[in-house]
């Protein structure tokens, strides 16, 4: 027998199935029918464009002045060492931890190699660098030569063409294209599952593989923790919850707190108590507290409950905290109407 529902089933399984390396299989069950690809697909998307990664955004080599040159004593030239250099993965390990949202997220490594020899990533490993693949090659350096260069590591997510670097670049370095993601590999499949007797629920199995720069689980929570993030932005008070630029006055909804009390409709009881103390305007009660709107002399409960019910439909509850910049906003404008007597 087939129940109406009012509300959708929560998920909670939460199982590793494998993991091995930098590769791990995730489930989540049970979700309602056609829910799991809904939530499936961005948090794929999510792992994609926004786990941290690190990744050298600009080369300064002695005796070089553009990518298409030689490099004196060394088999490869500037643009096949430039090539070997950006499949070369680092960790900065100062910027580990560090919260990804500062400026000026990037360290600067210098380096100075001598001939004979076969110049490999693990060779770059310092105090302040880690190699996740240490075998991967970057240079010949042959017999009496040196080669000193420089690197500027960023903290960044996604892709970054070297055209948006260039104005990061102090003189004498040249911009590289900036491949931050440290995720190689996001798949995922959804199986059906038996929930009570019900085989129409779904599961999401995720198969997840890094490059070795953030463990895989991880970046699947981190991915998970953005996505909650994204959408805090349409919770229930999101007027508590989220900054907008510019003038609050300018957005769509601030004509209705400029507007007289009239307009909510209240019974003579409640405008008369209103009144009396000088509110004219449904800004005014917005910028109350629960504790001074019930402190209005006369204000009985069920005046109270009333105005409360009025404020709520409108989507401002009793005691919406307003940010100082929209509050300031809303004072001016409201001061601006007293002046003009109340036409806007």
């Amino acid at each position: 027998m087939k129940v109406i529902k009012t509300a959708p089933l929560i998920p909670s399984e939460i199982k590793v199935l494998e993991k091995e390396g930098n590769r791990v299989k995730i489930s989540l069950a049970p979700f309602e029918f056609g829910y799991a690809v809904a939530l499936a697909h961005p948090i794929r998307r999510l792992l994609l464009l926004s786990s941290v990664g690190y990744a050298p955004v600009g080369l300064k080599i002695e005796g070089v002045h553009h990518e298409f040159d030689s490099l004196r004593g060394v088999t490869e030239d500037v643009s096949l060492f430039i090539m070997n250099l950006k499949n070369i993965r680092f960790i900065a390990k100062a910027l580990v931890g560090q919260d990804s949202s500062l400026e000026n997220q990037s360290v600067v490594v210098d380096y100075s190699f001598k001939g004979p020899m076969e110049l490999r990533a693990r060779d770059l490993s310092s105090d302040h660098i880690e190699i996740v693949n240490p075998e991967m090659p970057l240079a010949t350096i042959n017999e009496d030569a040196q080669l000193n260069f420089s690197l500027i590591i960023y903290k960044g997510m996604g892709y970054v063409p070297s055209e948006n670097t260039r104005e990061l670049m102090p003189e004498g370095y040249m911009p590289l294209d900036g491949s931050f993601t440290p995720i190689k590999k996001v798949v995922y499949e959804i199986e059906n599952v038996l929930v009570e007797g019900d085989p129409n629920y779904e599961k999401i199995i995720f198969d997840i593989e890094t490059d070795g720069q953030i463990d895989p689980y991880k970046a699947f929570l981190s991915a998970v923790k953005v996505m909650s993030k994204q959408l805090g932005v349409f919770g229930e008070r999101p007027i508590a919850n989220t900054e907008y630029s510019g003038d609050y006055a300018q957005r769509d909804d601030a004509k209705d707190l400029s507007t007289k009390i009239e307009s909510m409709n209240l019974s003579a009881r409640c405008f008369n108590c209103l009144d009396k103390i000088g509110i004219k305007y449904v800004g005014e009660l917005v910028l109350m507290s629960e504790e001074e709107l019930k402190g209005v002399k006369n204000m009985g409960k069920k005046s109270y409950d009333e105005i409360a019910e009025k404020l709520n439909d409108l989507g401002y509850p009793v005691g919406t905290e307003l940010n100082p910049e929209q509050r300031e906003s809303l004072k001016k404008r409201l001061e601006k109407l007293e002046d003009k007597g109340g036409n806007d």
